[in-house]
């Protein structure tokens, strides 16, 4: 008989739910892709009936394959795909339009108006943030501007709003908890992550009913009970994280100035600063890495948008590759990029740019590129922008880094892993369990349930690979230079 922590890891494209045992190791996994929603070009919408059932078909699937009853289960933590924006009806629990997702561009024009009123500086002092339309601030007063009388429900207590988090517990919970964790608020454009509490100048400044708010609380801890319908038995929820934020933890990056990067859909670089907010010189987000206890560790965050979803690109819209995994191969098929340089700015560019109006661009072009030139510019791209936000990330806090940790499924690729470490001229450390971000929830749920303290929780992360600098100095500094002159090329390519 023994003691099992399950996490249910709700990403961008797919819901994926892991069994963990008391030894923080891997028991079983499954997940489930649901569909992207693509009304107009630049906006990404989720059905939040799908993002649910999903979620918990993949949790009862889990289960299934690692034959653990699940009365053994102590605890379920919770992690997801952030800023994503659901309003629904308390009532009922339906949403009053699909959830409109982190990568949506349709509240730019929102985001000009709040900079022109000259809140820029009051959104970066309180929440951290830097004003853009990926944070979900703007996605909820759209939804509140937008649908037939949504904003006087709100007023009326009718509507409620949260992140996938928020939603995702609310349901579990059958609508008993309402709530979202420190982590997550921080990534609203709502929350001051110095006073911890959402901001009444910001609520004011988009016009958003503090009442349809959830409660906000720590990383760890229990808010509440996966309903007995589900699973045949109440099962703790006691850990909430933001996906980056709990593969931080899972990375085991406790220490201030310990790095690491995701490649998911997206690229996630994330530095812990520890107890104080460290504020960005370069335009990084300060956001907050957890809350244990009540009090905060802070960190420096870069996002690259379009990471592993540019290897979707291959395979989905151009057709140049039929799995993710044969990149590998195609991309060491070929000495060098032969000049090509790709900038995967689909939906503009993340940090340190932040140019929504960047679009996609390859340049280099001869009569002699071929298929397998572009997709090992596609992996290249993906280190490069990487390389961007560390870069960064160095100069904001003076901390040299030594050693990249790495995780995500594009992490898997050796490819990549190699180019990474050469373009950063550091060590790319990847893991025994690459699902970091379902680990990291785990272990706060499995501190939050008593079945690991601090100490033990920092056994858990164990080392698989290192991949060391090999490319020579002035080699990376001449790849660096003409990736610098492509992304210029890709800028602004979208304003009117």
């Amino acid at each position: 008989m023994g003691k099992y922590i399950a996490a249910l890891d709700q990403g961008t494209t797919s819901s994926r739910a892991v069994i963990f045992d008391e030894k923080g190791a891997f028991v079983a996994s499954h997940a489930i892709e649901f569909p992207q929603i693509y009304p107009k070009p630049g906006w990404v919408e989720h059905d939040p009936e799908q993002i649910y059932q999903s979620q918990v078909k993949a949790l009862k699937m889990a289960v299934q394959k690692s034959g653990v009853n699940a009365k053994d289960i102590l605890a379920v933590g919770v992690t997801n795909q952030r800023e994503t924006t659901i309003v629904w009806e308390k009532a009922t629990g339906k949403p009053v339009m699909n959830a409109i997702v982190w990568q949506c561009r349709r509240t730019a024009p929102l985001v000009e108006r709040l900079k022109k009123d000259g809140l820029g500086n009051t959104i970066r002092d309180r929440t951290g943030l830097i004003p853009d339309a990926y944070f979900s601030g703007t996605k909820l007063q759209w939804i509140l501007d937008t649908i037939d009388d949504a904003r006087k429900r709100a007023e009326n207590g009718e509507l409620i709003f949260g992140t996938v988090d928020t939603y995702l517990v609310w349901r579990l919970t059958n609508g008993k908890a309402h709530v979202t964790d420190a982590t997550n608020a921080s990534r609203t454009m709502l929350f001051n992550i110095r006073e911890q509490a959402w901001d009444d100048v910001l609520l004011r400044a988009m016009n958003i009913p503090k009442r349809m708010l959830p409660e906000v609380v720590d990383s760890s801890q229990i808010v509440g009970v996966i309903d007995k319908e589900i699973l045949g038995v109440e099962i703790p929820i006691a850990a909430m994280a933001g996906d980056q934020h709990a593969a931080l933890y899972g990375q085991g990056c406790f220490v201030p100035g310990m790095a690491k990067n995701t490649y998911g859909t997206g690229c996630f670089v994330l530095m812990n600063t520890g107890a104080r907010p460290v504020n960005s010189r370069n335009n990084l987000v300060t956001t907050v890495a957890w809350r244990l206890d009540g009090k905060p560790t802070y960190a420096l965050e870069g996002s690259v948008f379009v990471a592993g979803a540019a290897i979707q690109w291959l395979r989905d819209e151009m057709k140049m590759i039929e799995t993710a995994a044969e990149t590998n191969e195609i991309a060491s098929s070929v000495p060098d990029n032969g000049g090509v340089y790709l900038v995967p700015a689909f939906t503009g560019l993340g940090a340190p740019h932040w140019d929504m109006y960047a679009r996609g661009t390859i340049v280099g072009l001869t009569r002699g590129a071929g298929r397998a030139h572009v997709v090992r510019a596609t992996l290249e791209s993906i280190a490069y922008q990487s390389e961007d936000v560390l870069g960064a990330m160095i100069n904001d806090s003076g901390i040299r880094m030594e050693m990249l940790r790495v995780d995500g499924g594009a992490s898997n690729n050796d490819f990549l892993m190699q180019y990474q470490a050469d373009i950063l001229g550091a060590n790319v450390m990847r893991p025994q369990v690459t699902e970091t971000t379902a680990l990291g929830a785990a272990m706060l749920a499995g501190r939050a349930a008593g079945l690991w303290d601090d100490g033990a929780l920092k056994n858990i992360w164990q080392p698989e690979k290192c991949f060391k600098p090999q490319m020579p100095a002035l080699e990376r500094e001449k790849q660096l230079r003409q990736w610098k002159r492509a992304v210029e090329k890709a800028k602004s390519w979208a304003e009117e």
